[in-house]
């Protein structure tokens, strides 16, 4: 009778563990549909169970994660889709693990960044239902790098919790990125995207007044980008609200509140030796809004070029991966900037084509800026500048 019980929970065990992270499959209308219970526990990693309905409904399928669930990332992911509906109601939340992730991520040449989850593909559909999206357990990050100075010192590994790699016919809706431990969402070599009522959020209740332990959290990132859509972004952090960096060609963005960070930015553009060129991007209806920790917010929308020599980025910039950087070229194109409530930001519209300078190289911009506009800005600042520029006049110049 003893035997036959410890039999009993052993199956029942076994039965428990199964359950307990398992992927029910359906069909509906010849499609697979596979959606994903996860583990119970945070010690234990969902990546494998992800993985597994990626690779059987992630080709032509629907893949469910319900709400109510959390989702343990405690691992690097790299799914490859094609044709593929993400049903995303429940939350991935990256573990504490700092080690692991500082050496085990997908590396982002650009800037010298990492990745925890990249996603690649095309035809991809998801939908977040207003309580789906990844928690990339920032604090944590924000605190460890919190650094003695107004700013954190941010170091390489930090992961990017929703990376697009090499993506094209992309939707994503009703979707949150919050405490993300780099950039919240980066897109790279992409074509065709639209994204709708999506919010980020990095905050760090730590922080003292008038510090910033939240750098490097940009909201909405493009590179090597085309034909982007993008309305009602709402985010809170930081470093750029937006940033519209290299090649990136053909963005419009509608319907934009950013409390706190950088502002909007069209940059970097000219840090590396290539043609760093964008073009066509129109931004209208955006919320700048003075608050967070650090109780400021940068520029409403700015355009930050490169000079055009290389210079030192000195023994700490891991950023340009301790190298000379600078002396990119290319141009700035078709920029329309509209209908701007700006409450309480340092400076209104910026254009400078001085980053990176170390004191000698003023001027040198091979970037040439052309046909900006900045249309239709109200509200005040906090700083005395409403729209300025700094530029090589040789090379470009600017509509106000």
């Amino acid at each position: 009778m003893k035997r036959h019980s410890t039999l009993a929970l052993l199956v029942q065990s076994l039965f428990t563990l199964v359950r307990a992270q398992s992927i029910s499959h359906s069909t509906q209308d010849g499609r697979p549909i596979c959606t994903v219970t996860p583990r119970s526990s945070n010690t234990t990693d969902d990546v494998p169970t992800i993985l597994k309905a990626f690779d059987t409904c992630g080709h032509g399928g629907t893949i469910i994660f319900p709400a109510g669930n959390t989702y343990h990332i405690n691992s690097k992911l790299n799914p490859v889709v094609n044709d593929v509906e993400i049903d995303w109601h429940g939350e991935w939340l990256f573990s504490q693990d700092l080690d692991y992730w500082r050496n085990n991520n997908y590396h982002i040449e650009f800037q010298n960044h990492a990745a925890g989850f990249v996603l690649t593909g095309e035809h991809i559909r998801i939908n977040g239902h207003r309580t789906g999206g990844i928690n990339g357990n920032g604090q944590l990050w924000y605190f460890d790098e919190r650094g003695n100075d107004t700013v954190g010192a941010t170091r390489p590994g930090r992961p990017i919790p929703f990376q697009l790699w090499n993506v094209s016919d992309v939707s994503v809706k009703n979707f949150h990125i919050i405490q993300p431990q780099l950039w919240a969402i980066n897109i790279m070599n992409a074509t065709n995207l639209h994204f709708s009522n999506i919010h980020v959020n990095a905050t760090s209740p730590e922080t003292p007044l008038g510090y910033n332990w939240v750098q490097n959290t940009d909201g909405f990132n493009t590179m090597d980008t085309r034909n982007v859509l993008l309305t009602n972004f709402t985010y809170q952090g930081g470093d750029d609200c937006i940033a519209i960096k290299p090649r990136s060609f053909d963005i419009t963005i509608k319907n934009v509140t950013c409390h706190s960070g950088n502002g909007i930015a069209v940059g970097s553009l000219g840090q590396y030796l290539d043609d760093a060129s964008v073009a066509n991007v129109w931004i209208d209806n955006a919320t700048l809004i003075k608050g967070g920790a650090q109780d400021n917010i940068g520029n409403a929308v700015y355009i930050k070029t490169w000079v055009g020599e290389l210079v030192s980025g000195g023994d700490r910039d891991y950023e340009s991966d301790y190298q000379p950087r600078g002396g990119g070229w290319g141009s700035v194109t078709n920029m329309l900037f509209s209908n701007f409530k700006v409450l309480g930001a340092k400076a209104g519209g910026v254009i400078t084509q001085n980053s990176g300078d170390n004191g000698t190289a003023a001027g040198t911009s091979n970037m040439l800026v052309r046909n900006v506009q900045f249309v239709n800005f109200t509200g005040y600042l906090d700083g005395r500048e409403t729209m300025a520029s700094w530029w090589r006049d040789e090379y470009g110049g600017g509509e106000l």
